[in-house]
């Protein structure tokens, strides 16, 4: 959304208080208000909307036993902490960044892991690729959007498609977390060898056929 820069003549009281505020809530004092003015005339802003989405997620995600949702107020960014069940007990950190504006893409999810095992990297590393490939295979049916991926060492990244409708922030917090959740519910059965790659694709296949909206 364009920006423009504007003179406005206040009281210095009110800017004190103000700047107080913004100071409390972790954000400028333009920032702050514009959020003021937007609710005032009842416009919601897209850094209102991405603080809409991830906040209903946190709320969708606090009943769940093994996603641990962290969200902090005035940021663009949510993550969830996962512990795998295997030796040692490691643990998985989800973390989803929304944009503001992007023509292309909504955000991106990334799957951060840290482990000195070679065996749990190299099986992780194994499910991602796997992952790619059920979606590159079988998204363009659902005509759902582009994706794009990067995998670094200890990190995998995928990109978050922009869908084919408007939807409502608590549309959009749901088909997210729903993502997240079966990404998660599959890879640890793809680790502890309850489901064969087979068996994992019928099951993202399902999800796409039973989602309205596809990330």
């Amino acid at each position: 959304m364009k920006k423009t820069l504007y003179s406005l003549m206040l009281n210095d009281e009110v800017v004190r208080e103000v700047d107080v505020l913004a100071h409390r809530m972790g954000t400028s004092r333009s920032a702050l208000i514009e959020r003021i003015l937007a609710e005032y005339v009842n416009y919601t802003t897209p850094e209102r909307r991405v603080s809409d989405i991830l906040s209903a997620i946190e709320q969708l995600m606090a009943p769940e036993r093994d996603l641990v949702p962290f969200f902090a107020p005035n940021t663009f960014s949510l993550s969830l902490k996962s512990s795998l069940e295997y030796k040692y007990r490691p643990t998985v950190k989800y973390e989803v960044e929304l944009y503001r504006g992007n023509e292309e893409s909504i955000g991106e999810l990334s799957v951060v892991f840290r482990t000195q095992s070679a065996e749990l990297i190299r099986a992780m590393t194994d499910f991602f690729r796997l992952w790619k490939q059920l979606e590159d295979r079988h998204r363009p049916a659902f005509n759902a959007g582009g994706v794009s991926y990067a995998l670094y060492e200890g990190k995998f990244v995928r990109s978050l498609a922009l869908p084919k409708r408007d939807c409502t922030a608590d549309e959009l917090a749901e088909a997210i977390s729903n993502y997240v959740k079966l990404f998660d519910r599959l890879m640890k059965a793809w680790l502890r060898g309850s489901l064969d790659a087979h068996e994992i694709e019928a099951a993202y296949y399902s999800y796409l056929i039973h989602s309205d909206i596809h990330i």
